[in-house]
């Protein structure tokens, strides 16, 4: 198993339908083939020292293989996300675990 979790700080001043489509774009990455599962998210209510609540959206990725990942990265539809939207954020971390 391999998981690919990416969090995403988007830029201020964003509209409201900008932040619909980053969304959309999103979804739109469960259409990836070499996916097992993938889930979307928010910051949860919990509160506690250790947790960084500071990221705007995070996405979790579950593929059956680093092979399956490399897959991913170059996927069409990988490929247009970051074209499409890559403008509205103003940091990236990811977090990638076997």
């Amino acid at each position: 198993m391999f998981v690919h979790t990416v969090y995403f700080w988007l830029k201020q001043g964003l509209s409201a339908d900008q932040r619909v489509a980053f969304r959309a774009g999103l979804e739109s990455l469960k259409g990836i083939g070499a996916i097992e599962a993938a889930y979307i998210g928010v910051p949860a209510s919990t509160s506690r020292p250790v947790i960084d609540r500071s990221y705007t959206y995070a996405l979790t990725v579950l593929l059956d293989s680093l092979e399956s990942h490399d897959a991913y990265q170059v996927d069409p539809i990988h490929q247009a996300f970051v074209e499409n939207y890559a403008t509205y954020w103003e940091r990236v971390v990811i977090y990638d675990a076997e």
